[in-house]
């Protein structure tokens, strides 16, 4: 599987809240930084982050593109059920088929149009 197969099947394994799909995408030695999460361990990740799928109403991924060895650009895009709309950027590392590392990177509010496609 490419690695940007890989990221989009975790994307997707996220949205669609199959863990068992994710916990075989993601390493054993994952580590996932946001604004909100400072280098988390795999564990703390599936406790705190993966859960929160079900406050999205929708969310698609807009660019996916590998940039510079192991690693892949993905920018998304997603509704909350509240109607606030936004734009995120993640930087995740692939080895081997599996997620070692994820950065995220938080957009501010966007648009106010629906998607044309959601995924």
């Amino acid at each position: 599987m490419e690695n940007t197969e890989v990221v989009r099947a975790t994307v997707e394994a996220y949205t669609t809240q199959d863990r068992e799909r994710a916990e075989r995408l993601i390493a054993d030695d994952y580590t996932f930084t946001s604004p909100w999460d400072d280098h988390i361990d795999r564990d703390a990740f599936f406790a705190r982050c993966f859960p929160t799928a079900d406050r999205l109403a929708w969310q698609r991924v807009v660019e996916l593109a590998p940039v510079g060895g192991d690693q892949v650009f993905v920018l998304y895009e997603y509704e909350l059920r509240t109607g606030e709309r936004h734009r995120n950027v993640e930087l995740a590392t692939v080895r081997d088929g599996r997620i070692t590392e994820t950065q995220v990177f938080f957009g501010g509010a966007y648009g106010d149009r629906p998607p044309s496609d959601t995924k």
